[in-house]
């Protein structure tokens, strides 16, 4: 939490900045524009829970065939599902890089992997490598990451900025990062808690600052946010 409030101080001093050049003269307003970026993470959505990760209508809502294609993922690369829960898109992800690929499933909980490993073995799918992550350390091989993919998680990360050095450090060159986030703005998302909802401008006031760079954003989807970040400099 300490590391999140420096890194959103930063960022809500040079926001307040702008605004000022910008004409923003009046407190009122240019706090608005601090408060704008300004989140605290979600509670980690407890395995108790896994059956919402299966839910019959998800594949309606988060099309992940679709955003698997946007990906670019190929057969051999090497990709990382960070909160991967039951495995809903990891399993997706191994049958996209196989043959000669592998996806390594990242959790915190031991009780999602296994989960997630019984989906697999009773869908005959070999090319998953489980991790047992920490809220600080995905602990993924460094500098041999195609893609990395975090649906629906980020929100939750109780660590960020460790996180998204730990990520960026996983990424091969050329190695790109999809983030999936329900919208804050708007009803699209009304149906999920305020709390597990970010902003573009959120996103992008933490992973800017973390060495992203936003290479693509889609909004082809019914209530998320769809970016596509690169390593940045």
């Amino acid at each position: 939490m300490k590391l999140l409030l420096r890194s959103t101080t930063r960022v809500v001093a040079l926001l307040l900045i702008v605004a000022l050049q910008f004409g923003c003269t009046r407190g009122a307003d240019a706090a608005a524009v601090a408060v704008a970026v300004h989140r605290t993470p979600a509670h980690v959505m407890s395995f108790r829970s896994a059956d919402w990760l299966e839910r019959e209508d998800r594949i309606a809502q988060e099309q992940p065939e679709r955003v698997i294609a946007t990906m670019g993922v190929k057969a051999g690369d090497t990709v990382a599902d960070i909160g991967c829960g039951t495995g809903f898109f990891t399993r997706r992800l191994a049958r996209a890089v196989s043959p000669g690929g592998t996806v390594y499933a990242v959790d915190i909980q031991p009780e999602m992997l296994e989960r997630l490993q019984r989906y697999a073995s009773a869908e005959e799918i070999g090319n998953i490598q489980p991790v047992l992550g920490t809220d600080r350390d995905p602990a993924l091989p460094r500098g041999e990451i195609d893609w990395i993919l975090l649906a629906d998680v980020y929100h939750e990360m109780q660590q960020p900025e460790a996180m998204l050095s730990a990520l960026r450090a996983s990424l091969a060159p050329g190695g790109r990062v999809a983030l999936l986030e329900y919208r804050a703005r708007g009803d699209s998302a009304a149906h999920i808690h305020p709390d597990h909802r970010m902003t573009r401008e959120q996103v992008l006031a933490e992973w800017e600052p973390a060495g992203f760079e936003l290479d693509e954003l889609h909004e082809f989807l019914p209530a998320q946010h769809f970016f596509i970040f690169k390593a940045s400099g």
